[in-house]
């Protein structure tokens, strides 16, 4: 079973080979934070959050980057506007960008690199293209020479002429930037200092480096010359990806990733997302509607991960639904694995390889590894779900079940393991909805304290549990076997 992957670079899936054997570098280009973030970076995150615990499930050692774009017009804009500045408005949205993956549970990477804190590693980037021949100084900018790079264009498959002939009609030659370029496709590495904007010294004059550079210069000091994955959004694949890969292997000759992965785009209701139409929708504001985060996840991990997704209500609702069933199964130890002898409390079972169903993680695999084939994993998640929820309807209403305790245990830790492998969590106190009364788990814990005080003959107070729980539309049933439950 070899893991393969659709390489943007090469237009072809190729089998996973890293740089250093069973290692992985990767470096996903992350947001600019100017505001809240939105369904696109909550789709971008979950997909490339779920990469890195995949590879880790199969063995690799991850080093996963993610930056941070602090310096951008988008950034100074709102800081004019708010009589702010470019600092305080960048801290204040990565504080809010970490407060919504941690609700999405997207785990932390492992270094959040800023452009603001690559200073050095920008200007010595732009320096040794300048010395090599590939960026010149105009001005106080300094411009990378495109024509100056062979293969630009080899990611996008772009070639320059083309672009040529339909860009012609669009060019400003009274922009100033346009009269300090050698070549209408060159771009800026460094921006002349402009009055009221934030600017560090350079040998060029004080200014501010350009968008593109930035990433380059973090995925060199932190990664290196060469990595294995470099990821993001299909919007950033020209020019972003583009310039990137013309800036770093100008200077260093080597390859900038081995693997170039693209997550698709979000459309609301079949159209591109954007504030104008009035279909933006942040983070916060879906999860604060009520919606759970793990039904945000299955929406998003239903459907590959490089093709376009839709998010519609009715998206949204099946993902919620399906959420539920994954959510019983992955509760089902916490309610019935006292009854089947497997412990004497919640989570002392534990989860480890070799209670495992080695056939079901096999297929898993053998699925996912087909270009992180995730809604293909999710079909074997649902089996497995589908089959505790059944066995637990057989535990409640006959009070046990023909399948051994074993088997169910194999059954229920493997869908905890693989569930977690895609970000699939749910929490053991976990809270219905406002119609559906009380979770199983909060039934089985009643249970379980009415037990106790008729063991400390306090009747009294197994009376009062037990007509708490008829009111709430559950109905008891003692037997030399223990006591089984039913929702009215």
């Amino acid at each position: 079973m070899t893991l393969t992957l659709y390489n943007t670079l090469t237009r072809r899936q190729e089998p996973f080979e890293t740089v250093e054997p069973g290692k992985v570098k990767m470096y996903y280009c992350g947001v600019t934070v100017y505001d809240y973030c939105h369904l696109g970076h909550a789709r971008a995150c979950i997909v490339w959050d779920v990469v890195r615990r995949y590879l880790q499930f199969i063995g690799y050692e991850v080093r996963y980057i993610q930056n941070f774009t602090d310096i951008d017009d988008k950034i100074l804009n709102r800081a004019r506007v708010e009589n702010s500045s470019m600092e305080a408005v960048a801290d204040r949205f990565i504080k809010a960008y970490f407060e919504d993956m941690a609700r999405l549970g997207i785990k932390e990477a492992d270094e959040y690199p800023r452009a603001t804190h690559t200073m050095n590693g920008i200007q010595r980037l732009i320096h040794e293209l300048e010395n090599k021949g590939f960026a010149y100084p105009a001005e106080g900018d300094v411009y990378y020479s495109v024509r100056q790079f062979a293969e630009y264009g080899k990611l996008s498959g772009r070639k320059l002429e083309d672009m040529q002939a339909g860009k012609s009609d669009r060019v400003n030659v009274d922009d100033p930037e346009y009269q300090k370029k050698k070549d209408p496709f060159d771009f800026a590495l460094w921006k002349a200092a402009r009055p009221g904007e934030p600017a560090w010294e350079s040998p060029w004059g004080a200014g501010r480096p350009g968008w593109h550079i930035e990433c380059s210069a973090m995925v060199r000091d932190r990664l290196g010359d060469t990595i294995d994955i470099h990821a993001g959004g299909a919007d950033l694949i020209f020019p972003h990806h583009e310039n990137e890969i013309a800036q770093s292997e100008a200077v260093t000759g080597k390859p900038l990733a081995r693997y170039w992965l693209h997550n698709g785009m979000v459309k609301v209701d079949g159209e591109k997302m954007s504030k104008s139409l009035g279909n933006f929708i942040t983070i916060r504001e879906l999860l604060d509607r009520g919606v759970d985060p793990m039904a945000v996840r299955l929406f998003v991990l239903t459907a590959q991960y490089s093709t376009p997704i839709d998010f519609t209500d009715e998206a949204i609702a099946a993902a919620t639904n399906g959420w539920h069933t994954i959510r019983e199964g992955l509760l089902f130890g916490y309610q019935y694995g006292k009854k089947l002898g497997w412990g004497v409390g919640n989570g002392e079972w534990g989860v480890g390889t070799a209670s495992l169903l080695p056939e079901t993680i096999e297929r898993f695999q053998e699925v996912v590894n087909n270009d992180f084939n995730f809604p293909g994993g999710l079909t074997v998640l649902f089996e497995l779900a589908k089959e505790l929820r059944r066995e637990g309807n057989i535990i409640v209403h006959e009070g046990k079940t023909e399948t051994s305790p074993d088997e169910l245990k194999r059954q229920w830790q493997t869908l905890v393991t693989l569930a977690g492998v895609l970000g699939l969590e749910a929490e053991i106190e976990a809270e219905n909805d406002k119609n559906d009364g009380l979770s199983d788990a909060e039934i089985e814990a009643k249970i379980q304290q009415r037990q106790e005080a008729r063991k400390a003959k306090n009747f009294a107070e197994s009376d009062r549990i037990r007509d708490e729980l008829q009111a709430e539309g559950i109905t008891l049933i003692d037997s030399r076997d223990g006591t089984r439950w039913h929702r009215n």
